[in-house]
């Protein structure tokens, strides 16, 4: 059981790490694509290595079943919002010139 202590808290200190790296990039990015990035994919992961130490640790009690649900509505929601912040994000034009090579929204904006 000792290795799965370890286990435990090696997957919540790396969690932890990539949602403060998240957290980091959320300030310093300069634009909302960068932004959108760094709010999505790290700390989703992040997210998700803590609830795996998480059930690791609290293995035996009945908790584990609503962090694997935290868990799964996080992947399910994740990936929606981050489309639906890019999708404004781009209507508004607050990214950078040249960021896009492919522009598939571009007859959007010219439609009223």
């Amino acid at each position: 059981m000792i290795v799965l202590d370890w286990l435990a808290g090696a997957l919540i200190l790396t969690g932890s790490t990539l949602a403060l790296t998240a957290a980091i990039a959320l300030v310093r990015f300069p634009d909302t694509f960068s932004r959108m990035h760094a709010a999505t994919k790290p700390q989703v992961i992040g997210l998700i290595l803590i609830l795996a130490g998480a059930i690791i640790e609290l293995r035996g009690h009945g908790n584990i079943w609503a962090l694997a649900l935290v868990g799964l509505f996080t992947l399910l929601t994740a990936p929606v919002i981050a489309h639906l912040i890019g999708r404004t994000a781009y209507r508004e034009q607050r990214h950078r010139d040249g960021l896009l090579r492919v522009n598939e929204l571009g007859d959007e904006l010219d439609t009223p």
